[in-house]
């Protein structure tokens, strides 16, 4: 018996060291795989670039981790950076080897105007390269429609056309729902126009939001058509968004023939016939498919172009939700962000130093620990450069305080400085379930804040004269690098939205210009030659792994449910403004603390990146709500 359990331990310890062999060896060679990295070699093949945007754009792409990807709730949507698409555009313009550069619009979801427009420019850079530029989607938005309007040659599908839509919409207001589940909201807030509490308060706007929102979309939308009217002057795009009906009518309810006849496309045909068009151009594809033609892939060509990451203009990106903790790319978390910058202070010899704000603001500590580090910067001697791209409101704006010059463009979105805190309390919800509550008390402060039993005078008047002093404070950090008085800014803030047009005729911002602009400024108050000057991202890195795992995600991701007709298009839009306006009730119910935050910054930049398990908890709160 002795020898047949000494031979069985021999056989579990052989089993157990092949396994763990056999995982050694697995795990080397994964590691091997994701350490090679071979350069791409320095020309492409011969042909057009190929921009397929089947999903937004963004300033910084949102890391899904590893485990999310493998559990399968990654991302619904792909995120393409900015600077990526610009770079590749520039290059593209100076490559002999680039014959056309062709935009597949069918997918996008978006970007923000300023985004959108930057991209248009690098457009304009091809164009005036004498190359030609070919834009194809089935149907146009009022976003891909703003790019394809930079292309020479604008095809649709004959089942498609263009649907402009404005600038404009609804939001979701609580107030009934609230009241019915018995919820009391305490809001406590300072500013005449910051309505990011209304929703919680309110059944509809308040006439000082209403006007507010009025003019922002106003001034957005008139920059808008005159962007595309510049792009495109053919284009009778005045009249065709004025008077949809008309053009409607006069095609007999054929959209894409409206939209050739008032000239925002040039050719209808679908994918096939494009494709045949783009091989005259830029000759035909190795695989004999029918709409193929001879294709530079966009991530390779970024990649093989992409610059070393050692200049000496640090470039910190805030964008996204501003909020407390730790977090990953394309969310600015407070105690990341100002641990990057502190890290790259002390191990890179910078000479400048450029923020790139794209976000609506968020959390008020998170922010001033953004402020803080930045202002360690300033005290190492850096000048310090701004720059804002679609949004820099609230938190966004206040992160921007320690600027010594502020770039933004007309189409970004700015301002909302005011500060609020809202905390609700369930004892109505508890007593239309028979529950009441009692205690004993040895301050006026005991047990506060209760959310069960409601809070007191005290509480509401100490919370509210602490909204007052963080609110007076904001207003003392932009009056200082405004160069005003508190009372100058205060007639200016309030937490009103303003574009970036008429936030630099009221001094809140410097100049117009891009982030390159922010750059070569930088440059120069750092007494270095702009045309010298190299950038140096300031970033987490991206893990080597979660990059392997999203690689595979994105090759298996289908993108046959990419909505084509109108119709689609908008349900696919709402849903993550739904998903959006779920979050916003979520963060009633948990708290956020005290928030330099903007609502209406919300609907104007590219769209929130939502996985899987967030559209299953979607759907499982607004299920729980109808109960």
């Amino acid at each position: 018996m002795a020898f047949v359990k000494g031979a069985w331990r021999i056989l579990v310890a052989i089993k157990d060291g092949l396994v763990l062999l056999l995982l050694l060896l697995f795990f080397g060679a994964l590691y091997a795989a994701l350490s090679f990295s071979p350069k791409p070699g320095k020309t492409m093949s011969s042909g057009a670039l190929l921009i397929d945007l089947d999903g937004s754009i963004v300033e910084q792409p949102a890391e899904m981790g590893a485990m999310q990807l493998l559990g399968g709730s990654g991302p619904g949507m792909k995120e393409y950076r900015l600077s990526d698409i610009v770079a590749a555009l520039d290059a593209a313009r100076r490559d002999d080897n680039v014959k056309a550069v062709v935009l597949n619009l069918d997918g996008f979801l978006g970007g923000g105007q300023v985004a959108i427009a930057r991209v248009g420019k690098a457009l304009d850079g091809v164009r005036a390269a004498k190359k030609p530029v070919l834009a194809y989607a089935t149907l146009y938005s009022d976003d891909s429609y703003q790019i394809a309007a930079h292309a020479s040659e604008v095809w649709s599908d004959p089942l498609g056309g263009v649907a402009i839509l404005g600038r404009g919409g609804s939001n979701l207001y609580y107030k009934g729902l609230i009241d019915k589940l018995g919820v009391n909201t305490h809001v406590y807030r300072v500013g005449t126009y910051k309505s990011f509490v209304e929703p919680f308060t309110r059944t509809e706007q308040s006439p000082e939001a209403k006007q507010a929102n009025q003019a922002l979309a106003g001034a957005l939308w008139q920059n808008w058509q005159e962007d595309v009217t510049k792009a495109r002057p053919r284009a009778k795009i005045v009249a065709y968004a004025a008077d949809p009906l008309a053009a409607a009518r006069a095609s007999g309810g054929d959209m894409a023939k409206a939209a050739l006849a008032s000239g925002l496309v040039d050719r209808l045909g679908d994918e096939a016939a494009f494709g045949a068009r783009v091989a005259t151009i830029a000759g035909a594809a190795r695989q004999n498919k029918a709409g193929s033609f001879a294709t530079i892939d966009l991530a390779t060509y970024v990649k093989a172009r992409k610059p070393a990451n050692d200049g000496q203009i640090g470039v910190l990106t805030v964008a996204g939700d501003i909020v407390d903790g730790e977090g990953g790319p394309g969310t600015a978390a407070g105690d990341t962000i100002s641990d990057l910058l502190l890290t790259a202070l002390q191990e890179k010899d910078l000479k400048a130093l450029v923020v790139r704000v794209d976000s609506p603001g968020g959390s008020v500590m998170a922010s001033e620990k953004i402020r803080s580090a930045i202002l360690q910067a300033k005290k190492a001697g850096l000048p310090i450069v701004v720059s804002m791209a679609n949004v820099a409101a609230s938190g966004g704006y206040w992160i921007s305080t320690p600027a010594d010059i502020i770039f933004a463009e007309p189409d970004t979105i700015t301002g909302s400085i005011g500060v609020f805190g809202i905390l609700p309390s369930f004892e109505g919800t508890l007593a239309k379930m028979g529950i009441t509550t009692d205690g004993v008390r040895t301050t006026p402060l005991s047990g506060q804040p209760d959310v069960v039993g409601g809070t007191t005078p005290a509480f509401d008047q100490i919370m509210q004269l602490g909204v007052e002093d963080i609110y007076r404070r904001f207003v003392g950090l932009v009056a200082q690098s405004r160069r005003k008085t508190p009372a100058q800014i205060d007639a200016i803030a309030q937490g009103r939205v303003w574009d970036g047009g008429t936030a630099r005729q009221i001094g809140l911002v410097d100049r117009f210009g891009g982030l390159e602009d922010a750059i070569a400024e930088a440059a120069r108050r750092a007494k270095i030659d702009p045309a010298q000057a190299r950038a140096y991202a300031i970033e987490k890195k991206p893990d080597a792994f979660t990059q392997f795992i999203q690689s595979i995600a994105e090759r298996e991701q289908d993108d046959a449910d990419a909505p084509r007709d109108m119709l689609a298009r908008q349900a696919a839009a709402q849903r993550g403004w739904a998903s959006q306006a779920v979050a916003d009730v979520r963060a009633l119910v948990t708290g956020a603390g005290i928030r330099a935050d903007c609502l209406e910054c919300r609907g104007y930049g590219a769209p929130r990146l939502r996985n899987a398990a967030e559209e299953r908890s979607m759907m499982a709160m607004i299920a729980g709500l109808w109960r």
